[in-house]
């Protein structure tokens, strides 16, 4: 299993409780499609408004802080 960084810089954090897949992507440093497949797979949640599909920050910050890591 590879460990990720996890550095985020809080100040980029948008005050909205979404956010697309796009920005999300830069913000975190990784590609569209890999953020994309993880959207797929049920591993980041989404919201979907109208035909937009976004990422839900809210329910993914409250799932990050209940997560237990075992390093």
């Amino acid at each position: 299993m590879r460990i990720m960084d996890t550095h985020i810089d809080l100040s980029q954090m948008p005050s909205l409780p979404v956010i697309s897949r796009q920005k999300f992507a830069e913000m975190i440093g990784m590609s569209e499609g890999i953020i994309e497949g993880w959207m797929n797979r049920g591993y980041i949640p989404t919201l979907l408004i109208g035909k937009h599909r976004l990422i839900n920050l809210a329910l993914l910050n409250k799932l990050a802080l209940e997560q237990e890591f075992f390093l």
